[in-house]
């Protein structure tokens, strides 16, 4: 593995299309020699009128994304290789993946899949894609979400 390996970040939502994001960081992490980090960023507790509840809501919502990304993770080491790296954090999806992304200077690379709904590509894709593309510093991968494994291991 080389010394500064390439990182690829997934944001983990629950989205059908975030799976091919996934493989195909996945795939490219392992022809590379790199590693897979996945973000999973849950929203903030809306019951504050009891702090006690709201802090047990928020604690409830941590743990349910550490449990999901715990078994992405087995996913990922089997498909690329490498331990993935886990960051769970609270708030607006987009503001907390530029933190990020600003604050960890390993990452190397975003991984993102479009929707494949009448919608459009999804509000992250379209917004990293329109008005906040500036405060990338990495770049930004999408995936069409509509490609199946087979056709993602073909490209990736």
């Amino acid at each position: 593995m080389s010394e500064d390996p390439r990182v690829f970040l997934v944001v983990v939502d629950d989205t059908e299309e975030m799976r091919a994001a996934l493989r195909f960081a996945c795939r490219r992490a392992r022809a590379t020699d790199g590693r897979v980090a996945l973000l999973r960023v849950v929203a903030p507790a809306e019951f504050q009128h009891f702090a006690a509840i709201g802090d047990l809501m928020r604690e409830e919502a941590r743990e349910e994304a550490e449990r999901l990304l715990q078994r992405l993770a087995g996913d990922v080491q089997r498909c690329s290789g490498s331990i993935a790296v886990l960051h769970v954090r609270e708030g607006d999806t987009r503001e907390q993946l530029l933190a990020l992304i600003e604050e960890e200077p390993s990452i190397s690379i975003l991984v993102l899949a479009a929707g494949t709904g009448a919608e459009g590509p999804g509000p992250l894709v379209s917004s990293l894609v329109g008005k906040h593309a500036a405060r990338l510093r990495i770049p930004l991968t999408i995936v069409p979400g509509t490609l199946s494994d087979a056709d993602i291991d073909r490209i990736a």
